[in-house]
Parts: structure tokens; sequence; C-alpha cells
């Protein structure tokens, strides 16, 4: 099945890239390409994409209204956001959760992890950069979102389902925790949607940030407003 990708960013230079890296994969085409965030909103309504990559700074409505307005959109429900920034701070990456993207990468990413990106996105399943994972961190351990987990929170897990939890919170795709965990992405995506349920976990974000929450994970927060890519 083709996915159908509707780019949004403000360099034309940027966006035509883009645009010969994604129509150069038979699995993917792109249906239209937005300068702005007001324009992306009127693409997305008219062609209805299953991805749409969104940068955040465009002038007029930004990336983030937009993603927001999309996600409103009843006839888009099945529109997946990827935000594509260079800025992986805090604010931004809690901001596009918030306004319902699903993925959220840096533009220093390579070609092949952009692509890889699409099609995670594409099959509803939700991706963090391993800075985005890292700034949302520290966001939610300075100013924790919905209540802190305690460790006895996870008692209602499986022992599976902790252990997919703790790599996820390693900002792990769901394809590389089924490499490293022997099992197929579909029990991955099992167990880290049966965690979120008995957790009460929103989105996968909020399920890595009880992960350092309750202990189960330990790592030091990076320091400063921001972090890049390692």
């Amino acid at each position: 099945m083709t996915i159908r990708v509707l780019l949004a960013d403000d360099q034309a230079l940027l966006a035509g890239t883009f645009r010969l890296l994604i129509e150069s994969n038979d699995d993917m085409e792109v249906v239209g390409v937005a300068a702005d965030g007001r324009e992306a909103v009127e693409k997305a309504r008219a062609t209805a994409p299953d991805v749409v990559v969104m940068d955040i700074r465009m002038p007029g409505m930004d990336g983030l209204a937009a993603t927001e307005e999309i996600c409103r959109d009843e006839a888009l429900r099945q529109t997946r956001i990827l935000i594509l920034t260079t800025f992986e701070i805090d604010e931004y990456v809690a901001g596009a959760l918030r306004a319902g993207a699903s993925g959220f990468l840096g533009k220093d990413v390579g070609p092949e992890e952009l692509l890889d990106a699409i099609r995670t996105v594409a099959s509803g399943d939700t991706l963090l950069s391993p800075a985005a994972t890292r700034a949302l961190i520290t966001r939610y351990l300075a100013r924790p979102e919905g209540g802190v987990a305690a460790p006895e929170s996870l008692d209602v897990l499986t022992a599976r389902e902790r252990e997919v939890m703790a790599q996820a919170a390693e900002g792990l795709s769901n394809d590389e925790i089924a490499a490293r965990m022997h099992v197929s992405p579909l029990t991955v995506r099992t167990h880290v949607g049966r965690a979120m349920t008995k957790l009460g976990a929103r989105h996968r974000a909020q399920l890595v940030a009880m992960a350092y929450q309750s202990g189960l994970v330990r790592v030091d927060p990076p320091q400063g407003r921001g972090t890049t890519a390692g």
C-alpha cells in the first residue's frame, strides 16, 4: 500500500529534497507541498494524506497550530503528523505531542531514518528521536504532567511489559525493540498498548515519562534548554 505524504516546510529547497527522497521509494508518494501552516491544513483537507511531515517554525500559522487543527478535524482522523525540525527542545516536543503529533525528529536525521519514521507513524505507532525523548524526559521530571508514577504503580504490568516499557524509554522504536528481544514488531506494539492501557498513559511519550518517574529506568537528565542527538 502506498503511503501518501504531505510536506509542510517554508524552505523550498529542503522541501524539494525531501520530495525527491520520498518519491524515490515505491511505497510512498508526495501528494502536496505547503509553505506554511495554513496551507498545510488546507492541503491536508484537500488530499487526506496518510502522513504530514511538518516543520514547526513557519510564517503565519506555525507547525504546532497546524498540527492541532489537522488533528481536530474528524475527516482527517487517519492522518498522522511527523514533526521534523531543527529545534528538539522540551517545549516543542511536549507541544507537538499535546497537539496530536505521532512523531518528532530532528532535521539532522539520515535519509533512511526519515523514510523509516514516515513508515512508523503511518502504521499507527508513535516515534520520538533520542534527543526528543531526552528533552521530553527533562520536561516531565521538572514539571510532571498528569501526576508522578510511583514504583508500585508498575505492579500491574507483566515482566515483558516492563521490559518493553524500559526499552521504549531509551528511545527505541518498536522495530528496534523487536530485534533486541527477538520477537515481532506486532508483539512489541501489543505490549506497549497493554502497558499504556494499564497505566492510563495517553500516548507513548507519557509511558516513557512514567518509566523514569517510577524508577524503572534511571538516567541523569541533560542540562540546558535542549539536547542534540547522540
